[in-house]
Formats: C-alpha cells, sequence, structure tokens
C-alpha cells in the first residue's frame, strides 16, 4: 500500500506576528505559510526533517516525492518529524503575488517585493520555531529546493545535522539567468500582458514560458527516446506535448510569481560580502550528500563536482539517469537508496553549539 494512501496530511497555515524584513529591503506584514507535516515531533524537538521543494512545487511532498516517504524510507515519519513549506512568493498558500496586500487590500500582484533565496529560508525558520523545533537532522530539496537547502547550512549552522542538496550550484550560472530571462520575456511580450496582468485568459506567455522551461529540465536522449520524430494529430509529438504542458500550466501557476521565483534563482549567490564564495562551501561544516545528474544542462557535472569538492564534509553521488534535470522527480527509487545510505552513516548524535540564538 502507497504511504499517501496511509496518511495525506491536511494543509495547514503558519501566521507569522512580525513583519518579515527582506533582504534587498522593506517588509512584508501579515505573512502567511502553507506547510504540511509527517510524523511527530519527539520529546527533545530534535527529529525535525525540512523538505524544500522546487520551483513550482508545493507542500504535498506525498504528490511529488512518494517513494521517498514511507517507513523504511530516507524520509520515515515513524522517525523523524518531517515538515515541508510552500515557499514564500509562490501560490500555494503562501504570501506571495497572489495575496492580498493587507496594507492596501489589493492583490500584490506585479507590486510584490523583491525576495531572495535567504528570505525563503529566514520564514521558514519562523514556522519551525512556531513549530517547537529546535533541530534539523536533516535538510533536502533540488533545484531551486537545493538553493534553499546550501543557504540553511550556512544561515542556520547550529540548526543543521546534515544536508542533501540535489541538482543545484552554489550561484545562478549566467545560463540559468539567460533561460530564466527569455522565459520571462515570453510574459512580456504577450499582447494581453498590461502593467503585470492578463487583460484575457489563457495567459499564452506563461505557457510559452513553461514550453521553454520544460525543454531544459530533460535531455537530448529524453526527448529523442520518448518523442523522437514522431507525428501525433498532424504535428510532431513533441510539439503537442510541450503545447500541452504549457496549457495544464496556466491552469494552476501564476505569471507574476513566475517572476518572483525565476528572480529570486537569478539572485541565487552564496558569496557573502565578508567571504568570497569558495569561503563560504569550505564553511560549511555539516555532512553533506551532492547529488547531481550527469544529464542536467541546467546545473551541468561541473557544479555538482565543485560543490563537492569544496564543502570539506562531502561525497558526491550521481543519478546517471538519460531524463535530465527532472531526474531528482523521476528515478526516485535511486535517490532515496542513496539518501536513506547517507542517512544511515550519519550514527553520531548532533549537538549543536546552541540552538536558536
Amino acid at each position: 500500500m502507497r504511504y499517501q494512501a496511509l496518511i495525506s496530511p491536511e494543509t495547514q497555515f503558519y501566521q507569522h506576528p512580525q513583519p518579515l524584513t527582506l533582504e534587498l529591503g522593506g517588509t512584508l506584514t501579515g505573512v502567511q505559510v502553507a506547510y504540511r507535516t509527517w510524523g511527530q515531533l519527539n520529546q527533545s524537538c530534535n527529529n525535525g526533517v525540512l523538505v524544500c521543494h522546487a520551483f513550482t512545487g508545493s507542500a504535498d511532498v506525498e504528490q511529488w516525492w512518494e517513494p521517498l516517504l514511507g517507513p523504511g524510507h530516507c524520509l520515515d515519519p515513524t522517525q523523524d518529524f518531517i515538515i515541508c513549506s510552500n515557499i514564500l512568493g509562490s501560490c500555494y498558500g503562501t504570501t506571495g503575488p497572489t495575496s492580498i496586500n493587507p496594507l492596501t487590500q489589493a492583490l500584490y500582484g506585479p507590486n510584490f517585493p523583491a525576495i531572495t533565496i535567504r528570505d525563503m529560508v529566514h520564514l521558514q525558520a519562523e514556522l519551525l520555531k512556531a513549530l517547537g523545533v529546535k533541530q534539523l537532522r536533516l535538510v533536502i530539496g533540488g533545484s531551486l529546493g537545493g538553493m534553499q537547502v546550501l543557504e540553511w547550512a550556512v544561515l542556520y549552522p547550529e540548526m543543521v545535522a546534515a544536508i542533501v542538496p540535489i541538482a543545484v550550484s552554489g550561484q545562478h550560472s549566467a545560463w540559468c539567468i539567460g533561460l530564466h530571462e527569455a522565459q520571462r520575456q515570453a510574459i512580456y511580450a504577450d499582447p494581453h500582458w498590461q502593467n503585470g496582468y492578463y487583460t484575457q485568459t489563457p495567459a499564452r506567455g506563461l505557457a510559452v514560458a513553461r514550453m521553454i522551461a520544460m525543454n531544459t529540465y530533460r535531455s537530448w536522449d529524453s526527448f529523442q527516446m520518448r518523442y523522437g520524430r514522431t507525428y501525433q494529430a498532424n504535428d510532431f509529438r513533441i510539439a503537442n506535448y510541450l503545447n500541452y504542458q504549457g496549457e495544464k500550466f496556466v491552469e494552476r501557476f501564476d505569471a507574476n510569481c513566475y517572476i518572483t521565483l525565476t528572480q529570486a534563482m537569478d539572485r541565487h549567490d552564496l558569496t557573502r560580502g565578508y567571504q568570497s564564495y569558495t569561503q563560504v562551501l569550505q564553511s560549511i561544516a555539516q555532512p553533506t550528500l551532492v547529488i547531481g545528474i550527469d544529464t542536467d544542462i541546467l546545473y551541468p557535472p561541473s557544479e555538482p563536482e565543485e560543490l563537492a569538492e569544496l564543502i570539506p564534509n562531502a561525497q558526491l553521488h550521481w543519478l546517471n539517469s538519460p531524463h535530465g534535470h527532472d531526474a531528482f522527480l523521476i528515478n526516485m527509487t535511486e535517490l532515496n537508496q542513496s539518501v536513506l545510505e547517507f542517512r544511515q552513516r550519519q550514527t553520531d548524535p548532533f549537538t549543536p553549539a546552541l540552538a536558536w540564538h
């Protein structure tokens, strides 16, 4: 029986009581966080496991990472208190462009402030405090989730025992930034996109942005094996697939959230004003499992290799897959096994110097 058939928790909501100060300036008031949990927090409040979702994901881990979740799996609710929250700036229950600005009683829309990965992590930390979590056994996530994982290790080293960043780098590359800019320009070029809103639907610009992105989430081999040059309904099957993905995406996602989150990803850079990129990575002391994907064109092998080389207590595992970047959402049986083995090797209890100072 699938674990989600045994337990599918309700989404809960945390209302942050204080204004959230943003890294790039300004504050957000009345911030809400949508989250789900699995398992129970132990008496020592030190069995937390934080799952960080990817770009257009949500807190519903049992829907998109089911093979990793369950008794005996790497995310084991009989042992861990597992938390996943929808990220700041998204459209699945946490404050973002589709939320009402409590100061104006109008949608934020294009007026939502610029945010960073660090803002997302600081808000997650506030949620964990409210839930009573004092220590995290593990922080894990892929892509945008991996960016959060790395920031957790740097921002809250006293809280985090081990990390698993997947399919990610410590700095967003010019390649990734360029691809995101092309996607944003697809939204801006839509004649029905005016002053930050669509004047009519469907949101074709957002659909095209998603089509561009889908090409980067897979690989040459993946598309060739699945579609090749075959036809369907008088067009190439790959063209039909991309159009279908775009049409489905606009039913569930918001263009201003898309812009906000891609810009936050482009700002991703572990460098601090007082430390270089290399120095920051060398300061990460937690046991680290870096997972790279050999066919990933967004974060090619050189980037996970760099993380593993510079983080002192890191090991590197490859997902050898034809599926490109999305392999961490496809090759999940292998992913579960590698993370499970990594966690089983972390036998020493974690004693932070000072929790939540």
